[in-house]
């Protein structure tokens, strides 16, 4: 389990207990299932008539990524690639052909293996970067269909609460206040459950799945460039301290903190003893 996701779980659940529990004299009250069904039926409806149906069950297998903790393995891709570039640059093409054998990247193989095969550098690159662009825009589309989904949530939960008020309406004449305010508070459930969906499931899920692209991106850039620097036939242990500067924690580049700060001061101490 993904522990971002399991905390935002638990603090949703706090949430929604607090809400229930303490700022309501029932918690029933808060139970709604027409006007549940009204926003989530109104928001497949919608994404299945504004999408493809094999996008919309694709990313819906792509859920699962947000509860799960996704290696990816950039180590093992560095190590991969120092290796392979030792035994380029020692000319044992033979040895690099079986290494390539065992690797799980197929963003790595490829580039190797074009490599291999004498390809032109700007060719490689031409290849490589397309792959890359496919793969942002591909993944760039499927967490769009959990923001849109986020837009249509609030919209059909605002639909059920023009019903309610409709259904308030007809009663209206009775004046019956005991009628009145249920449906006035039914009504207003509909919008209360799009809110919550399009903040607590969609758009998390949509900010979820681009965090995991840019850091995808980061890796088939990293391994980009060590591509090129093995088609230049650079030095195994300058390939590896360029690749692991892709991975290594930085300060701020842009400005040092004030060390007139109480913070910094402190640390100077610490330093100094």
């Amino acid at each position: 389990m993904n522990p971002s996701t399991l905390i935002g779980i638990f603090a949703s659940i706090l949430l929604l207990v607090s809400v229930l529990f303490f700022t309501a004299e029932s918690p029933e009250s808060f139970i709604n299932l027409p006007g549940l069904a009204i926003v989530v039926t109104g928001t497949l409806a919608a994404t299945f008539i504004s999408y493809p149906l094999k996008e919309v069950v694709r990313v819906v297998r792509l859920v699962g990524l947000v509860f799960r903790r996704e290696n990816t393995y950039v180590r093992d891709d560095i190590k991969e690639l120092v290796d392979m570039s030792r035994l380029w640059f020692k000319g044992d093409v033979r040895a690099v052909e079986k290494a390539l054998a065992h690797t799980r990247n197929p963003f790595l193989r490829t580039g190797i293996q074009l490599v291999i095969a004498n390809t032109k550098e700007d060719e490689i690159f031409d290849m490589l970067r397309w792959r890359i662009a496919r793969l942002k825009a591909r993944e760039h589309a499927e967490a769009q269909i959990f923001r849109t989904m986020a837009t249509y949530a609030p919209a059909f939960g605002m639909i059920g609460t023009l019903v309610g008020l409709v259904n308030m309406l007809e009663v209206m004449d009775a004046g019956d206040l005991q009628v009145i305010g249920p449906r006035m508070a039914v009504a207003l459930l509909t919008t209360f459950y799009g809110i919550l969906l399009a903040n607590l499931v969609f758009k998390p899920i949509a900010v979820k799945l681009e965090r995991r692209t840019e850091e995808r991106l980061i890796t088939m850039n990293m391994v980009l460039e060590g591509i090129s620097l093995i088609t230049k036939r650079r030095l195994p242990s300058f390939i590896e301290e360029t690749l692991n500067s892709f991975v290594a924690n930085y300060h701020d580049e842009i400005r040092e903190p004030d060390p007139k700060t109480p913070r910094a001061k402190r640390r100077d101490q610490q330093a100094q003893g």
